[in-house]
């Protein structure tokens, strides 16, 4: 029995249809992407996350819309990414909260290596510890010899307990094995107001926001803690090698995604990333804030997570650190 014209017809438009499906499937991506920043407008991370956004959006041909979601520590907006869908339209623009969060909360909702994959370190700031200018040393050797013959005299302050400046201090003191005690304040801005006061002694800073006050003679910087020197300050030597090799105290800034999201689609971040970052205009507002362009590979983000959650969680245990 032939077919009729009309089956036959229908026949082959079905066919057709089947060939092209997944030729006609939208590309990655096709519409806007959402940028989770865990902390408030205005900071930092949030200024490195906008100029970041701005770049990408152009590298991936669609919005990227940055919203800040702070609260917990970060651990709020990780929440949300971790349990968004995995389709690469939802991301974290994290830092080291990320992996000290751990240590401090028995229950965060979520497993950080388990729920969330790594897309890329976008950039860095090193931490500088400084000290108020009447403090009787002015260079790292000088604090360490002071702060050794005298025990729990020096404070230091910090953005409050757990943040970076806090457990990279307890990490210096600890494998320094000295004895200084730790301020916590309400914030980073409020902790630099009372060094600059002589209130404390020691802080665990960045060039962006002491080099005014070192400029001033208010404070002095005693040693950087990253692997190399600053060129913005190269004649402050590093922790590294004023006695501590492998030392580190860093302000990291990095994308991940849920942890299903498929490979292909982290690459096309991955890429997209390392393509901003070599726009001359995202350069230069890096530059600006002290900030160190990275752009490492989801595999190199991924190795530096998981030593830092073993590191932070040996140093909250040690100095038994609460979350404030």
């Amino acid at each position: 029995m032939s077919l009729s014209l009309s089956r036959r017809r229908a026949l082959a438009l079905g066919a057709g249809l089947l060939a092209i499906g997944p030729v006609a499937r939208a590309a990655y991506p096709d519409k806007p992407l959402r940028l989770l920043v865990p902390f408030p407008a205005g900071g930092t991370v949030d200024t490195v996350a906008r100029a970041l956004g701005t770049q990408l959006s152009k590298e991936l041909h669609t919005a990227v819309v940055v919203e800040n979601v702070p609260g917990a520590g970060g651990a709020i907006a990780t929440q949300r990414v971790a349990s968004a869908a995995p389709d690469g339209y939802t991301l974290l623009f994290t830092t080291p909260n990320h992996t000290i969060n751990p240590a401090l909360y028995d229950k965060l909702g979520f497993d950080t290596e388990r729920d969330l994959r790594p897309v890329s370190l976008v950039a860095q700031i090193p931490e500088l510890l400084v000290a108020h200018a009447s403090q009787p040393y002015s260079d790292f050797a000088g604090f360490v010899a002071y702060a050794r013959a005298n025990p729990g005299k020096l404070n230091y302050a910090s953005a409050g307990n757990g943040t970076l400046p806090h457990v990279t201090m307890e990490l210096l003191l600890q494998q320094l094995h000295l004895k200084v005690t730790h301020v916590p304040y309400k914030g980073a801005a409020p902790a630099l107001n009372d060094l600059l006061s002589g209130v404390v002694a020691v802080k665990m800073d960045t060039i962006a926001t002491s080099a005014a006050h070192i400029h001033a003679g208010r404070i002095k910087p005693l040693a950087i803690a990253s692997l190399k020197r600053s060129p913005l300050m190269p004649d402050v030597p590093t922790i590294a090698e004023s006695g501590l090799p492998g030392y580190q105290g860093i302000l990291w800034m990095g994308v991940v995604a849920p942890a299903a999201v498929p490979p292909a689609v982290v690459d096309t971040l991955y890429r997209a990333i390392r393509a901003s970052l070599a726009d001359p205009a995202l350069q230069k507002t890096l530059d600006a804030g002290g900030v160190d362009a990275v752009g490492s590979s989801p595999a190199e983000f991924g190795k530096t997570i998981s030593i830092e959650l073993r590191q932070w969680a040996e140093v909250v245990k040690h100095a038994n650190i609460k979350a404030g």
